[in-house]
């Protein structure tokens, strides 16, 4: 006899929404292994970085940093969106939230918090013209 999965033994999916503030948290900056890094820092097999962007777009939504995922180096960290992906694409799940939620920037795992910039929105483009 088979058993039934038990509906409670399914966690929950994950958020990245702070449920105090009621806006959605993105990173302020790559992780130091942020798959869009160049050089392939996560060690991903060859094509798997395009299939997961192709996938994430396809479906309108968004990466969460594998930093801020709780089976990882930092399981006490919140969730939250990577900022790789926000600064090279848009979707229109971001969208959303960007119009009516808006962005709780949060710094990545294991970096301190840094109190003396402003949070830009998400999607901003840090460069200027002439450093093209």
């Amino acid at each position: 006899m088979t058993s039934v999965p038990d509906p409670d033994d399914t966690p929950p999916p994950l958020s990245v929404g702070d449920a105090v503030l009621g806006k959605t948290r993105l990173l302020t900056h790559q992780c130091r292994t942020c798959i869009f890094h160049p050089g392939n820092r996560m060690h991903l097999a060859p094509g798997r970085l395009k299939q997961m962007v192709d996938d994430t777009l396809a479906q309108g939504s968004y990466i969460i940093c594998h930093d801020t995922l709780p089976y990882g180096e930092h399981p006490d960290t919140q969730p939250a969106i990577c900022r790789g992906f926000t600064d090279r694409y848009t979707t229109w799940r971001l969208q959303i939230i960007a119009r009516l939620y808006g962005f709780v920037e949060v710094p990545p795992p294991g970096e301190p918090a840094d109190t003396t910039t402003e949070p830009e929105p998400a999607g901003t483009d840090r460069t200027s013209p002439g450093s093209r």
